[in-house]
């Protein structure tokens, strides 16, 4: 039997001392990176074009994060007021059409999505809905997998791309269809494989009809489920994911009230994150600064260490953001929706990064790749083939650049060497070695490492999609 560590708590003082050393690091990294930031203004400025800024007086704006400066423009531009829409229609279907409640959702998002999208981009996810569709009637997860897969790489494929690029006037509508289609990609995959693995409850395991194949009547039955399912207005576009046994569970259950306070608290948070994530691009040019190779060089230890810093942490606030407007929504409609991102400074290994980051999609790939394919049950070569190809299909689901490859490589690398360790040290001999010369504070060496990893975190620049 393994051994188990005793988990024992440090003194309050010594804890108030790390937060004050650490925060007090963070402070000071952030301002060495804004001196270096405000001192490289005009250079900045000609290269990327900084924005005049609004949060700040005087203050310029950083606007090179994509995913920041895209989601920003179509919140305020359709995203905010159709989602505000689709909280008081889900309010009206729940009081006036209680029965009809999902009917009336399922209409809404597909008008929303048409509205955006228009009516080709509409009919696209359409198509990709019910091929998928078809090949879950064959019960065989291997087909369904490949279809999602062959549709997914169409997303990268260079004629593809030029001919829905022609649909739009601009950009940014393609890259919202692209967006669009990915994230419904994942709904796909988790319809077909529940139907293939339990036909009679993908729709539901309690009061839901059965979904065999019974002729046209319940293939029709079976598209109005993946439809609702995939066209729910608040995870349209960026999720975050939840899965199809997650959402048929919840989404029929009585809509709950709600007090006003919690929905204005839950808007007032949402804000202050969104005005710190501001802070950030208007104190510190970050994004700009490390994308050019030279400014990295010129970079003091603290700046460059703030760089680093900086970047997790706006990702961090970041999807605090944007996973934080969706799930107060995603609350009033009755539906838990996974847990919001925890904060990166508090993590210190790449298993907890992955756990607690991302959960609805780290749910997903556990359900749906690590656990079929045998996981940590099956002796060790399975658990890493399981989580090799975890890895593997986030980075095609993110496009397969060279970048995400590395990104994928590194991150599988570093999960693996964790539990290699962790094996190690909880192998008998060795813990009663380690406890015996720790045993006035056994574990105080494991808060010391979390502190250490926080300063850790400043040499290394991360990257994402």
């Amino acid at each position: 039997m393994t051994p188990k560590w005793e988990l024992v708590s440090l003194p309050r003082w010594e804890m108030t001392a790390y937060w004050i050393l650490s925060f007090s690091s963070h402070l000071y990294s952030f301002y060495q990176l804004h001196r270096f930031s405000k001192e490289h203004e005009v250079s900045l400025d000609r290269e990327v074009q900084l924005e005049r800024g609004f949060l700040i007086w005087g203050f310029k704006k950083d606007p090179t994060d994509f995913e920041w400066s895209f989601w920003n423009e179509w919140a305020w531009q359709s995203l905010l007021w159709s989602l505000i829409g689709h909280a008081v229609v889900s309010r009206l279907a729940a009081f006036f059409l209680p029965q009809f409640r999902l009917a009336v959702l399922t209409v809404y998002g597909i008008l929303s999505a048409g509205w955006l999208l228009g009516v080709r981009g509409l009919t696209l996810l359409m198509l990709h809905l019910s091929i998928s569709l078809v090949v879950a009637q064959l019960r065989s997860p291997i087909l369904s997998w490949f279809c999602s897969l062959l549709l997914l790489s169409t997303l990268n494929v260079t004629a593809f791309q030029d001919l829905q690029r022609g649909w739009y006037t601009s950009e940014d509508q393609y890259y919202l269809l692209l967006f669009s289609t990915a994230v419904c990609t994942l709904r796909c995959i988790s319809f077909s494989l529940e139907l293939c693995w339990c036909p009679r409850k993908a729709g539901g395991p309690n009061h839901c009809p059965p979904l065999e194949v019974q002729g046209l009547k319940t293939l029709i039955f079976q598209f109005y489920k993946l439809t609702a399912y995939c066209f729910y207005h608040p995870l349209f576009y960026n999720g975050p994911i939840l899965t199809y046994r997650d959402f048929s569970e919840q989404i029929d259950r009585p809509v709950c009230k709600v007090s006003v306070v919690y929905v204005l608290s839950g808007i007032l948070r949402v804000c202050v994150w969104w005005c710190l994530a501001e802070f950030m691009i208007h104190f510190m040019y970050m994004h700009a600064i490390q994308s050019n190779e030279t400014y990295l060089e010129m970079l003091p230890p603290w700046a460059l260490g703030g760089l680093a810093l900086a970047l997790v942490q706006f990702f961090y606030v970041k999807y605090l953001v944007l996973f934080g407007v969706v799930s107060l929504l995603v609350r009033l409609d009755g539906i838990e929706p996974p847990k919001l991102p925890r904060c990166v400074s508090i993590m210190y290994s790449f298993t907890g990064m992955w756990r607690h980051f991302d959960v609805g999609l780290y749910k997903w790939l556990i359900r749906y790749i690590y656990v079929p394919l045998g996981g940590s049950r099956h002796g060790v070569f399975r658990k890493l083939v399981s989580t090799a190809l975890a890895f593997g299909f986030v980075c095609f689901w993110h496009g397969c650049h060279d970048y995400l490859q590395y990104w994928a490589l590194l991150n599988w690398i570093g999960v693996l060497v964790e539990n290699v360790l962790a094996l190690f040290f909880s192998s008998r001999p060795l813990h009663h070695i380690i406890v015996s010369l720790h045993k006035p504070s056994p574990l105080k060496l494991s808060a010391v490492n979390k502190v250490q990893c926080k300063v850790t975190n400043k040499s290394h620049i991360t990257c994402h999609k």
